[in-house]
């Protein structure tokens, strides 16, 4: 599984890799973590809000700060 953040490398998506990493590793999950912080790549992407979170390439979260919880239900 690939999970791809993009956003500048702020506070938010620094919280935003932690919870991923712990969703995943609740879930016995193996994974590839991409950050992408260039602005014309997440333009590209059709990101408008960051942070934002990809699984397997699409886009599945934009603007927030997902809980551990709610990345297990993205997951299941």
């Amino acid at each position: 599984m690939k999970f791809i953040i993009y956003g500048s490398g702020c506070s938010k998506c620094q919280q935003l890799t932690t919870n991923i990493e712990a969703a995943a590793k609740a879930l016995g999950i193996n994974y590839e973590l991409e950050k992408i912080t260039d602005t014309n790549s997440i333009i590209d992407a059709g990101v408008m809000r960051t942070p934002a979170l990809a699984i397997d390439d699409d886009i599945v979260m934009e603007g927030k700060v997902a809980g551990v919880a709610e990345i297990e239900q993205l997951l299941t």
